[in-house]
């Protein structure tokens, strides 16, 4: 298993954590995404690394913005 964490701007309600949490889900290899809506913090477990661009790619869909990767 691979832990990740990337850092969401804009998020400020359930719908949002929602919204994030369904886009990043849909991504290959993503098993679970866990995202705190206090520091915009969307940490993602899966059997593979993802990459920024596609992670960024997943979030914007959701209408959010990439921040932060670690």
């Amino acid at each position: 298993m691979n832990a990740q964490t990337f850092y969401v701007a804009g998020m400020s309600c359930d719908h949002c954590v929602r919204a994030v949490t369904e886009e990043v889900s849909k991504l290959p290899g993503v098993e679970r995404v866990d995202v705190d809506l206090a520091t915009g913090a969307v940490a993602v477990t899966g059997d593979r690394l993802l990459g920024d661009a596609e992670v960024a790619s997943a979030v914007e869909e959701a209408g959010y913005d990439l921040v932060e990767a670690r």
